[in-house]
């Protein structure tokens, strides 16, 4: 196991000035953890080790809020590529760096994951929640990284698992595992494996509501992947007529279910649909190309609606999440249906489907409006709320 120097003050500081604008605040949810600090800490003391100084180019995935990022710019590097699957996670880096390190920024540039892996040598990356993702990260990077690249992979232990190890060791000649700090492990990986398999992402599956068949093709880092959800296929279970609408926002696409489903039944409904995740839109827009609807359907990236007018939407779909990275929280929930109690006209509808014990129909009703109930079942529960 690799020793790891105890952190020193100033970015200390730093992590302790970032903050998580745009995305919700609570006082459980921070902006920076010891995880951070030990990926920045075990690179530092790999180079140092074998007389290097800190690298000018690095490549970093997966940051939250900047910690990652603002931690290689302020010990020296001069071109830091950037690659994270959420809008939100990116406007926190930019406000950040902004904020803290302005004089900085013009050595900040964002990336798709294959551009960030291409010729990458040194890499931080910020441990993802699912093995799937993680494969499809490491995949991406080995393959393209240069045959000495060193990949910092982090997280809080308690996240972590030995199949995180296997999965870096498959397409890494060597994998090392730090000693714990603050509840925290970094594995360091090593020239990428010459001869690489092929990501199992993005993946594929055909599914059947009400006797509507439809494909779905998605990346790893989109909810649910290529799968139908519980709660989505109770909510498309007992979708309503929706004649009376020209145009469904679908909030928080995910994998594009609800849109293409509800496009395929109602042949005359545009759906624009939105998700804070690159993943997730890119799964919607290929699942709307499979499916022969995409002349249809939009999909972007937004924070909520921010995209959208007060008053401009008749008709909004939600599954929202009940988490913030490893964080089990409401706040997000709420976020999304505050901006589609705002994106809403008067007498409009937000079809919602969420876990039966989160009890949202109070709030749904105290933010919103009326709201009613289609269905229940012993997980989830399907519901129809008028804007007053």
């Amino acid at each position: 196991m690799n020793t790891v120097p105890e952190p020193t003050a100033d970015l200390d500081q730093l992590f302790t000035a970032l903050s998580r604008w745009p995305d919700v605040q609570a006082p459980n949810l921070f902006a920076a953890d010891a995880a951070d600090r030990l990926i920045i800490d075990t690179c530092a003391q790999s180079h140092s080790t074998q007389d290097q100084p800190w690298p000018a180019s690095i490549t970093i995935v997966g940051d939250h809020y900047g910690a990652l990022t603002l931690g290689a710019l302020a010990l020296g590097s001069t071109q830091v590529r950037v690659h994270t699957d959420s809008l939100t996670a990116r406007r926190a880096i930019e406000a950040n760096a902004q904020k803290l390190l302005p004089q900085l920024t013009d050595r900040l540039s964002f990336y798709t994951l294959a551009q960030v892996a291409d010729q990458a040598s040194t890499i931080l990356l910020a441990l993802p929640r699912g093995l799937d993702v993680l494969d499809e990260q490491v995949a991406a990077l080995a393959s393209s990284a240069t045959p000495t690249a060193r990949l910092f992979a982090g997280g809080r232990i308690k996240h972590m698992s030995r199949s995180m190890n296997e999965v870096l060791s498959s397409r890494f000649a060597r994998v090392d595992v730090s000693l714990a700090r603050q509840k925290s492990r970094v594995l360091t990986a090593s020239n990428p494996l010459a001869e690489q398999t092929a990501s199992n992402f993005p993946a594929t599956a055909i599914h059947t509501v009400r006797g509507t068949s439809f494909n779905l093709h998605a990346g790893a880092g989109t909810f649910g992947a290529a799968r139908l959800d519980p709660g989505t296929r109770l909510l498309l279970e007992h979708l309503p007529d929706l004649c009376a609408h020209a145009t469904l926002v679908d909030l928080a696409c995910g994998n594009g279910s609800i849109g293409v489903y509800a496009a395929l039944t109602h042949r005359h409904l545009r759906v624009d649909a939105s998700d804070h995740s690159a993943s997730a839109v890119a799964s919607t827009l290929a699942a709307a190309e499979a499916n022969e609807v995409s002349e249809r359907i939009t999909a972007v990236q937004d924070d909520a609606l921010s995209r959208l007018p007060e008053n401009s939407a008749t008709l909004i779909t939600l599954n929202p999440p009940f988490h913030i990275g490893n964080t089990v929280t409401a706040d997000i929930a709420f976020k999304l249906i505050d901006d589609a109690a705002r994106a809403l006209t008067p007498g409009g509808t937000l079809l919602c489907v969420f876990n039966s014990h989160l009890r949202y129909r109070h709030e749904l009703e105290r933010r919103i409006g009326p709201t009613t109930q289609l269905a229940r079942d012993k997980t989830f529960t399907v519901t129809s709320t008028i804007k007053l």
